[in-house]
């Protein structure tokens, strides 16, 4: 089990703020594992207890809705941390987190972090922003999903895939997801997130790999974003 203070990931989130002392006891109570491709991290209802940090992978973060609809939230990649909510409220999960591929996490119980949060105000700080960006987000979403065409946040969602997972050098976005997942995320029917990537790639600003989608044109995705 690697230990946190060696741990490169700290330095992408909040635990690069905690002193090497506090990094070696938590690294004395965290919980290592492997999560496989398909399997849930946690689901509604669960009570989490603490935060998991993603050591490798990323899972989808989402919102089962009353009429039995998945609103993808969020993907949270690598060196990402999530649950805390968890640290502030004693509420059960509203969210379902499941693992886009194989993952490595490590979870740290709600106990050894709020000892942390009341120690070092760098650390709570760090914390604080991250459940601020969270809101920020949540918020975007739901402006977009009001304001905004399908194919509007379509072009969107692919601009924010390129910025968040990069493009290898092949100029194909590093990450691949379903079209069932794309159609989650912009809050449409599956067949139609693949009627509107079809007629993307008739246009020539996309092209498809398999699963995997390429961009040609970013300028033409980024028009049809602003409605243009």
């Amino acid at each position: 089990m690697s230990k946190c203070e060696q741990c490169i990931i700290r330095q992408f989130n909040s635990f690069k703020y905690l002193s090497k002392e506090e990094l070696l006891r938590l690294s004395s109570c965290k919980t290592s594992k492997i999560i496989k491709k398909g399997e849930t991290i946690f689901e509604e209802g669960d009570h989490l207890n603490g935060l998991f940090c993603i050591k490798d992978g990323v899972c989808k973060v989402s919102k089962m809705s009353e009429n039995g609809r998945n609103q993808i939230i969020d993907l949270i990649k690598k060196g990402d941390i999530i649950g805390e909510r968890s640290l502030v409220s004693d509420e059960t999960s509203n969210l379902n987190a499941v693992a886009l591929n194989d993952m490595e996490i490590c979870f740290i119980p709600k106990e050894e972090i709020v000892r942390d949060l009341a120690k070092n105000p760098n650390f709570t700080m760090g914390i604080l922003k991250d459940l601020a960006n969270n809101l920020k987000k949540a918020d975007n979403v739901i402006v977009d999903m009001a304001q905004k065409t399908v194919k509007q946040r379509l072009a969107e969602t692919l601009l924010k895939l390129k910025e968040k997972f990069d493009l290898n050098e092949d100029g194909i976005i590093n990450i691949q997801l379903s079209r069932e997942d794309i159609a989650n995320i912009i809050g449409t029917a599956t067949e139609s997130a693949i009627r509107l990537l079809s007629d993307l790639k008739k246009k020539k600003i996309i092209e498809f790999k398999g699963k995997e989608i390429k961009i040609l044109d970013i300028k033409g995705l980024e028009k049809i974003a602003h409605g243009f």
